[in-house]
């Protein structure tokens, strides 16, 4: 039945944006993914539809997150990394159109997309399993957040993911930040990056094409799940956040090396 995938895209969105929430990792990490795995969209439009879910779970994260006024978001440091972000997601676009490009079907584009997201989260997970252990840096000049910021926008928009996992290790990292803050850090640079990753693409006329339906339903998906996401990562510990970040990262790893298999062989 023609309804049933876009239905099956909003509970992928629902249960993403949930998890996004709760970790940072805004959730396109997860439907990019997902989407290609079960090839409800072309890889393009996974990649448009994801940026739009993202766009619209962090917003509604972000605005509650500043309203509450908690301090979660720092804004002196999360302010640049998000211009960076936004600066490198158009860098980002470009080389994935450019590798697009080289391919005969648009699709094997897929393939090297993929690998690049297993190879990284793979990293992200040997970091993770050993923070406790990796002396961490303060970093405050504004400069080098640009820069840094730049590196996650490219990275997140050529992988159609948002920012992902990344932003984490990159917090954790450079600026030291706990698990729960970091990840209502990562939201705000995530929804700078994927709003004018969104609107260079409206702008220059790249828009794939897609059914409406699944995009509205995915969106409803993306604020449902960031309001339930939101109201849970108040009732767990930060250390209970990073137990569900490790088997996300294990899954993603797994569904990143079939989706290169997958794309390959196209």
């Amino acid at each position: 039945m023609t309804y049933l995938p876009s239905l099956f895209a909003f509970l992928i969105s629902l249960f993403a944006s949930v998890i996004g929430a709760i970790c940072g990792i805004g959730g396109g990490v997860i439907i990019k993914p997902v989407l290609d795995l079960f090839s409800i969209a072309d890889v393009a439009a996974a990649s448009f539809l994801s940026c739009c879910t993202v766009c619209s779970m962090s917003c509604y994260s972000v605005i509650r997150s500043l309203r509450a006024g908690g301090g979660e978001v720092d804004l002196k440091v999360s302010t640049p990394l998000s211009v960076g972000a936004a600066i490198g997601g158009i860098a980002g676009n470009r080389i994935f159109s450019l590798v697009k490009s080289l391919f005969d079907d648009p699709d094997t584009v897929g393939a090297p997309q993929a690998l690049c997201l297993a190879l990284i989260t793979v990293g992200t997970l040997i970091y993770t399993l050993n923070k406790e252990r990796i002396h961490t840096l303060r970093v405050t000049n504004k400069a080098v957040c640009l820069l840094i910021g730049g590196g996650l926008g490219i990275m997140s928009s050529f992988l159609g993911i948002g920012g992902g996992p990344i932003n984490l290790v990159v917090l954790f990292f450079f600026f030291s930040m706990e698990t729960k803050i970091a990840a209502a850090n990562s939201l705000y640079i995530i929804l700078f990056s994927q709003v004018l990753n969104l609107i260079t693409t409206l702008i220059s006329g790249s828009v794939p094409a897609f059914a409406w339906s699944m995009l509205l339903l995915m969106i409803t998906g993306g604020i449902a799940g960031g309001m339930i996401g939101r109201a849970v990562n108040k009732k767990i510990d930060g250390k209970t956040v990073d137990k569900l970040f490790i088997a996300l990262m294990a899954v993603i790893i797994l569904m990143s090396i079939y989706n290169t298999l997958k794309y390959s062989v196209l």
